[in-house]
């Protein structure tokens, strides 16, 4: 335990610092988490969040799965992950310390609000004593701050506060504490408040006021016995800011419909982890989106398959139960081969599973999950950032290759957030639609472009342009509903091709470090941080021989991929499922030496269990 009589012994200086809030889902966490990431990011730290929170909207008070966490990594050298082990946790109830003390590095500090280590919260947590008081903690450095007490204490000369605001304004004392921590300035957050509350000037001066009292508490008492600096990162010159994937998914394609000349069109239905690509497309009608929130799953995609067919740049939004429903839909925009993007933001399953935790259990379902021959696109980002650049380029593709893209994120990186570089429109590739303007002679539905074979996109109520669309199989040229054998296997192989030929289309897959040797460790999607961390670091302990492969094209793979895969002895293929990816290139490849290493516990890997894993491989 650290009395409040011990004297700070100096500034350190650390390269890196892994932060964790937890507590009740009404206690503010993620907010809590935010501010501290773009105050950081402010600084110039580079950074990566993971927000970590129950499936229930309201989960009782002080239950161990009622916890509420917010973690963040920051930097002055490069970070990728959130980080494996904590250094400061920060626990406003007994159940929050129970269920996230194994994170905690043994000598690291503990701050807990000791008003909530009650009988009543402390049974709720399962706790048989009281941890502050039996010496469980005796490993940590435990700092006891009586949160509430001291929040109502800052609070009471102010009027027209009730006791449920006052007591919500206590994490805004614990991030006040870490401000000073971590020798953060406490502007950016004030700055937060006048805008969030810029109609109830009351909240501005209570959130200032406790912010400021976490503080000076944390400073006038010299309750740290050792202040912390983390200087800014060196990053790329260029402004940035702090993205969450979820947004930057919303973003890309906004950049998608300017560089495309098309007007926006998102049907969807809210789904968690991927509402807020709509809550974020909504707030830009001034760019020409127009969103429709659906009353249903089939409707979100119909909707949008009809924007698509009236020549705009369609997409529809969701998560695995949404893509199951989507599926009949997603297989009639295939079949009339129309441009549309489906982003697939993947949460635990199956059925409702875990709604708010991250898994990468949809790849199969998106590969094959439709009736019949029915094949589509598919690509997957790898950061909250790079949900711009992979959202930009599955429009892309579909406009071009006239056909859907399934873009799969997942909600570790939708959620999670990251610096981004700010892109101006004119660094981005010009996108090329196939729209006609005129009709060609002697022109017909499913005439298509001879290197690429995506058909020409006709518009309704262009003349000369009249045709049908629909289920049922088409006739090869003239579009008329055909039941020929030999047009129907036509027509099969003819959209299979023309989605192999997306290959022409896409970058080759670049290993880092070793090019070929004895092990080559794959990923895909929102894998990449927690596997490139752990890849390098083996790389940095000597370890020859050993490559990283990341795969963001699935279907097709990039050209170069079996030329990649034959340099190296062993693969390891690192999946947040059971090895679907794993499947997907044992069908391609089926003599190359795969191995698997997977988790399903709805978290992101792990440093440590990564480096165990690549070096038993190696062993």
């Amino acid at each position: 335990m650290i009395s409040l009589e011990q004297e700070q012994s100096g500034i350190e200086s650390l390269e890196h610092v892994v932060v964790r809030f937890v507590g009740d889902s009404g206690d503010g966490m993620q907010l809590t988490g935010t501010q501290f990431s773009d105050t950081s990011a402010m600084f110039g730290n580079d950074i990566a969040t993971f927000p970590n929170y129950p499936s229930e909207i309201r989960a009782p008070q002080g239950s161990l799965y009622g916890v509420s966490g917010f973690q963040v990594h920051i930097g002055s050298i490069e970070v990728s992950t959130p980080g494996d082990t904590v250094d400061l946790l920060v626990a406003m109830n007994p159940a929050g310390l129970k269920t996230n003390l194994y994170a905690v590095k043994p000598g690291h500090t503990l701050i807990v609000d000791a008003d909530a280590f009650t009988k009543k919260n402390l049974d709720k947590a399962e706790y048989e004593t009281n941890p502050l008081e039996d010496g469980s903690l005796e490993n940590y450095r435990v700092i006891e701050v009586p949160m509430s007490s001291l929040t109502k204490e800052a609070l009471k000369d102010i009027q027209g506060l009730d006791n449920k605001t006052i007591s919500r304004s206590k994490n805004m004392f614990a991030l006040g504490m870490v401000y000073w921590m971590y020798h953060r300035s406490t502007e950016h957050t004030v700055a937060f408040f006048n805008k969030k509350f810029k109609n109830k000037p009351l909240l501005i001066e209570a959130n200032t006021k406790v912010l400021n009292a976490g503080y000076y508490y944390a400073e006038t008492l010299e309750l740290i016995p050792n202040a912390y600096t983390i200087a800014p990162a060196k990053m790329p010159e260029g402004t940035y800011r702090v993205i969450m994937g979820n947004t930057a998914t919303a973003w890309g394609f906004l950049a998608a419909a300017e560089k495309s000349g098309l007007e926006l069109f998102l049907g969807s239905y809210p789904i968690t982890p991927a509402s807020d690509i709509l809550h974020e497309l909504v707030k830009h009608k001034h760019f020409g989106v127009k969103t429709l929130q659906a009353e249903d799953e089939i409707a979100g995609i119909t909707s949008a398959i009809g924007a698509a067919f009236a020549g705009r740049l369609a997409i529809t939004t969701t998560s695995g139960p949404g893509l199951a429903l989507k599926g009949e839909a997603l297989g009639l925009a295939m079949m009339v081969e129309l441009p549309l993007v489906i982003v697939d933001v993947q949460r635990g399953g199956p059925s409702t599973g875990l709604p708010t935790k991250t898994e990468q259990s949809d790849l199969l379902q998106a590969m094959y999950g439709r009736n019949g021959e029915s094949p589509v696109i598919v690509i997957a980002a790898s950061t909250p950032a790079n949900c711009f650049h992979y959202a930009f380029e599955a429009a892309r593709l579909s406009v071009e290759h006239m056909t859907p893209v399934i873009l799969m994120t997942d909600g570790y990186i939708a959620n999670g957030s990251a610096p981004w570089k700010i892109k101006s429109v004119a660094e981005l590739p010009e996108i090329r639609n196939n729209l006609l303007k005129d009709a060609p002679e002697h022109w017909h539905p499913y005439d298509r472009d001879p290197d690429t074979l995506a058909r020409y996109w006709a518009v309704p109520g262009t003349p000369g342009l009249e045709h049908r669309l629909g289920g049922l199989e088409k006739d090869s040229t003239t579009g008329n509903v055909s039941y020929v054998p030999e047009n129907h296997e036509y027509m099969t192989e003819i959209r299979a091709e023309k989605v192999q030929r997306v290959q022409q289309n896409i970058p080759d897959v670049t290993p880092e470090f070793a090019q070929e040797g004895e092990l080559l460790i794959v990923g895909w999607g929102g894998t990449y941080g927690a596997l490139h961390t752990a890849a390098k670091q083996l790389h940095e302990e000597g370890y020859a021989g050993v490559g990283f492969a990341h795969f963001n094209y699935i279907n097709p793979l990039p050209p170069n991929t079996e030329q990649v895969l034959r340099r190296y002895r062993k693969i390891l293929v690192c999946e947040l499922n059971s090895g679907q990816f794993a499947k997907i290139l044992k069908i391609q490849f089926d003599d190359l030496p795969l191995a698997q290493f997977n988790k399903i516990q709805g978290l992101p890997f792990g440093n440590e269990e990564l480096l165990e894993q690549f070096k038993k491989h190696l062993s």
